[in-house]
């Protein structure tokens, strides 16, 4: 009996011990919150038309065809395109589409295909925010939602991804029933910060190519979702150039995979109006920890706006 009761006594200090590690571990878990405007490109699995289109012949390209085939080869990239254009000595092309799930064969002038390749797209691109960087896996999120492509109404197939640092040059302000946005230029000549490896609903994910430098800001803990509390925190986030600035916020409702916050820094809402098309995906920190990101605004009222819990980021990046 005093060897069960010995055994008994283990059991639970040994359990007592494992869920103290487990505990230590949780809390122990730090990523550095970003705030800085980035670039987002991501290169289509295939090429889609932009806009409708009427061809010489009198039939239509539409907005949202998928280009499969030119003559008999298949079509990729816009490269493809213009190898065949070069290479051919014919007045005309068939260009093969899919459209509402049928394949369609049009014929395009060679004359008029300079001003149809305008039309003709392989990649798409847009102004987020960087989230976080996890220093000891070195992977980054971003934006805190999914991309979908305005021209296909859905999250776009995409062979490959990068983001890179932007600069802000101006604000368009929010004003209720018309989101602002940040006007910038992508500093893609300096080389990718990042590549893209998913884009989900949590928001993009993939690997920081650059160095960790010592200028980074420091990793802080993150907060589990019981822990955000309404009341005051803060947004960091860039509005001009590439400073990233801290403003002031309030945690207005909160629930397990969500939360709400309304800006009330009198500099930021003087600036922007409240939250900006750009800006999702900014880090908010509250007590000294990470809470999560901005995902979207509300139109009418666009000082007001949604999160998402960090830890809903960190479990669903890539494995």
């Amino acid at each position: 009996m005093r060897n069960a009761k010995r055994s008994f006594l283990s059991l639970i200090i040994l359990l007592g011990i494992l869920l103290s590690m487990s505990t230590m571990a949780s809390a122990a878990k730090k990523v550095i919150p970003m705030g800085d405007s980035i670039g987002v490109e991501l290169q289509l699995a295939n090429v889609t038309v932009s806009n409708d289109v009427l061809l010489q012949e009198g039939s239509w390209l539409k907005r949202g065809d998928i280009v499969k085939k030119v003559n008999k080869t298949k079509i990729k990239k816009l490269e493809n395109i213009h190898q065949i254009l070069k290479n051919s000595s014919k007045d005309a092309i068939k260009m093969t589409v899919g459209r509402d799930g049928e394949d369609q064969t049009v014929k395009v002038r060679k004359e008029e295909m300079a001003s149809v390749m305008n039309f003709l797209r392989d990649e798409t691109d847009g102004i987020g925010t960087l989230t976080f960087l996890d220093p000891e896996t070195k992977q980054y999120g971003a934006l805190g939602h999914q991309i979908i492509d305005q021209i296909l109404q859905e999250p776009p197939n995409f062979n490959d991804g990068s983001i890179f640092y932007a600069r802000i040059e101006h604000i368009k302000k929010s004003i209720p029933g018309e989101p602002g946005y940040k006007i910038s230029s992508v500093e893609n000549g300096n080389g990718e910060i990042g590549d893209i490896e998913l884009n989900s609903s949590y928001g993009i994910f993939g690997k920081w190519q650059n160095t960790l430098q010592p200028s980074l800001p420091k990793a802080i803990e993150i907060m589990q979702p019981s822990q955000i509390k309404k009341g005051p925190a803060k947004i960091l986030t860039t509005i001009q150039g590439k400073k990233v600035e801290t403003f002031d916020i309030t945690i207005t409702k909160v629930n397990n995979k969500s939360f709400q916050i309304e800006v009330t820094d009198p500099v930021l809402k003087e600036k922007t109006g409240g939250i900006l098309q750009g800006m999702s995906g900014s880090p908010i920190i509250q007590n000294g920890h990470f809470a999560g990101a901005v995902t979207h605004m509300y139109i009418e009222s666009p000082e007001k706006g949604a999160a998402l819990p960090i830890t809903e980021m960190l479990k669903n990046q890539p494995a």
